[in-house]
């Protein structure tokens, strides 16, 4: 009994000084690491890397990525050339939109045996969507967009043979200078055709909405419909990697996260493909009970293959700080759409009260 209450004491401490490491700052701690860039893989790192599902076939005649990214461009309205375009793309994509909640942006469309498919893209990679007997389904292909681009005018059907099928390039991001998060495409090698078994691309082994490969890239369990034991369906659950649980820091959080979208804010938990992405360790923010969809995702050696060559990570906070007076009193930092903002953070009488310090545009 008492080697039993020693190793409680003991857990409870390391998980203590856990919490005051991921969450809190020390004097010596930076606001926010510094970024390093990683150097951009090679070619051959690429194919050594590459998925065991995904075959690459050199094609004789195709698009060049140069010639396709100045003729295609069709993901958002600041890139479509003409306000015509624009209005044909959305008529081409109608039904994909109205299925998918404006979740992707389309790439190609084609219709066999009476089920629609479409490629797609949004913040966490590609996809292949799929509408059959008037239920939209979505299939991550788990292919980093640091490594491959798909061409969006596709010359080739997507599905044939029990495979989808896409021509496009391998590439290396390239940074713009003075533009942090406004990276650009360079092509290393043209003329590929990928593909991929459409048995592949739609196992769920734990049938539960999402495919292995999703589950698989993002560090969720594809044997295990519920990953973290809250018993929600991780494809209904909104924070599907950990449990939430309510706390006097879990609740700070939850009053910083985003409050409004580009989109119909009645949909969010019908949009089951719209994640925004955090990467954190501290355990407060981990057990965040949001109102949309979020992964948080580990900044460290626990990283998916697809997390350590694609950054998906956009927004972010702090690690809190303490006010040296006031013990009810602190202060953090959010950043995100190119700015940083710092707030000072008092609790008061079971609520948070927040004024922003200052804030800086990059």
């Amino acid at each position: 009994m008492k080697k039993y209450l020693l190793f409680l004491f003991l857990a409870f401490i390391a998980c203590k000084n856990s919490i005051e490491e991921n969450c809190f700052q020390n004097e010596d701690d930076k606001i926010f690491e510094p970024y390093i860039e990683e150097p951009p893989f090679s070619v051959n790192q690429i194919l050594d890397e590459k998925p065991e599902y995904l075959e690459i076939k050199n094609l004789q005649k195709f698009r060049s990525f140069k010639k396709d990214s100045i003729d295609g461009h069709t993901y958002t309205y600041d890139e479509i050339k003409s306000k015509k375009e624009f209005e044909s793309y959305q008529a081409k994509y109608k039904d994909f939109n109205d299925k998918f909640f404006n979740q992707f942006g389309y790439i190609n469309r084609q219709k066999i045996n009476g089920v629609d498919y479409a490629l797609g893209r949004n913040n966490l990679g590609f996809w292949l969507l799929k509408i059959s007997n008037n239920q939209p389904k979505a299939y991550f292909l788990g292919l980093s967009f640091s490594h491959y681009y798909i061409n969006e005018l596709q010359e080739l059907p997507i599905i044939k043979d029990g495979f989808l099928q896409f021509e496009g390039s391998l590439v290396k991001i390239v940074k713009v200078a003075g533009l942090p998060g406004y990276d650009d495409y360079s092509a290393m090698e043209d003329g590929k055709l990928f593909k991929i078994k459409l048995a592949d691309l739609e196992k769920d082994t734990d049938n539960d909405g999402y495919n292995d490969i999703f589950e698989n890239s993002f560090g969720l369990d594809s044997y295990n419909a519920d990953s973290d034991g809250d018993k929600i369906n991780d494809f209904d659950d909104m924070n599907p990697l950990f449990k939430t649980e309510k706390s006097k820091f879990t609740s700070l959080y939850e009053e910083l996260l985003p409050k409004h979208f580009a989109f119909d804010e009645n949909n969010l938990k019908s949009m089951h493909y719209f994640f925004i992405p955090y990467e954190s360790n501290c355990e407060y923010f981990q057990k965040i009970n949001p109102k949309f969809r979020i992964l948080i995702l580990p900044n460290n050696s626990k990283k998916t293959n697809y997390l350590k060559v694609t950054n998906i990570v956009q927004d972010g906070f702090s690690k809190i700080k303490r006010d040296k007076k006031d013990a009810n009193k602190f202060y953090i930092s959010t950043f995100g759409s190119g700015s940083t903002t710092d707030f000072s953070a008092e609790y008061k009488k079971g609520k948070w009260i927040f004024v922003m310090v200052s804030q800086t545009n990059v």
